[in-house]
């Protein structure tokens, strides 16, 4: 049995908990067993949380943190400076970072190998198509792209489909379009 673990470093506000949510969601579509739920306790609008992800192809019996996760997704680079990021990840783990950085950069903070990290400028991407900073539907995309946890096709659909409860075309077509972007923008060595 084939598990991810998935973390996501955010601020309170960031949309990582709703991110983490879509990922499940979607990855499900495509068949998969999946977990998705955050770690905060009382926080305030800009406290530092995570969120995690698991995903299978089997029943997922295991309800635990998820301590040696192999995709980190950073969704405030601020936090690269505050935060050990990296702990109890293997030394092939996947690393996403939000940020104008350069994957070179990027590793540099992280003291990882550049083979193993991506950078796409999410908040500005969701600037761009939504007109305010909220990166997370930005950094699905790009981690559909990176990881192969969910196709492209598979998160946009999902992503259309729930937000067309709640929001008008305007949203959807912004966030859909944010997606599509940060595939296409995310950066490796």
């Amino acid at each position: 049995m084939a598990i991810t673990e998935v973390r996501w470093h955010a601020r309170a506000g960031q949309g990582a908990v709703t991110a983490a949510k879509v990922l499940a969601e979607a990855t499900m579509a495509q068949g998969a067993y999946v977990q998705a739920f955050p770690d905060y306790g009382p926080e305030r609008m800009g406290a530092p949380l995570r969120a995690y992800n698991r995903i299978s192809d089997a029943p997922l019996t295991m309800h635990c943190a998820v301590t040696n996760p192999s995709v980190v997704i950073i969704v405030d680079s601020s936090l690269l400076d505050t935060q050990d990021v990296t702990e109890g990840t293997p030394e092939d783990a996947l690393f996403l970072v939000n940020t104008s950085y350069t994957p070179a950069k990027a590793a540099k903070k992280l003291g990882r190998s550049v083979d193993h990290v991506y950078t796409v400028d999410a908040t500005q991407i969701s600037i761009d198509c939504l007109g305010r900073p909220i990166p997370n539907t930005p950094l699905l995309g790009a981690l559909a792209r990176i990881s192969g946890l969910v196709k492209l096709d598979v998160l946009l659909e999902d992503l259309a489909a729930n937000l067309k409860k709640k929001f008008p075309e305007k949203i959807v077509k912004g966030n859909t379009e944010s997606v599509e972007r940060a595939y296409k923008e995310v950066k490796t060595k």
